[in-house]
């Protein structure tokens, strides 16, 4: 369960993260996730992502930060195509931004996510690591019942709106 638990904490992460971007610079106050929930699974697939080639990557920083560039990246295009193609909306667009790819994802956000990669890998997975693994197996059940019917949901409601202010449920 403990990969459950590291997209699950690492998608809040990423919530908190967004609303905070979007605060700091006058953002769109969306957020750019598929979940009732205040997750966004972008950053939980690139934290997983990230966290597989670890192992390998992780004595060498430079190494690190190119393979969680290249991985997170992979990661933030395929949900955008997901968005996109499966469900018929689109929660950003990065067209306008150097290096852009078909407006999914671009230079400046791609290098974001080499930058995350070195204090995810180095600091913040070895210090929550073991408080995830420590979470009682009943609990996690549950956790992941709910975020499974919370993605079923969500899923329904963007086929049947083709529009994201149907998973909105906060204000700024």
């Amino acid at each position: 369960m403990i990969w459950f638990w590291s997209f699950t904490v690492y998608s809040f992460l990423g919530f908190l993260l967004e609303i905070s971007f979007a605060r700091a610079t006058g953002g769109r106050p969306d957020r750019k996730c598929l979940l009732v929930l205040p997750l966004c699974p972008v950053y939980g697939l690139g934290a997983c992502a990230i966290l597989l080639l670890a192992p390998r990557a992780a004595p060498h920083p430079l190494v690190l930060f190119l393979w969680g560039t290249l991985a997170a990246t992979a990661a933030e295009y395929l949900m955008a195509l997901f968005y996109e193609e499966g469900l018929g909306v689109s929660f950003w667009d990065y067209r306008g931004l150097p290096g852009s790819i078909q407006g999914r994802v671009c230079l400046p956000f791609s290098l974001a996510w080499g930058l995350l990669t070195l204090p995810l890998v180095y600091w913040v997975h070895p210090a929550l690591s073991p408080l995830l693994r420590a979470i009682p197996g009943p609990v996690s059940w549950m956790a992941l019942t709910t975020v499974l019917a919370d993605r079923l949901l969500s899923v329904l409601l963007l086929k049947r709106t083709r529009d994201r202010d149907c998973l909105k449920w906060y204000a700024f």
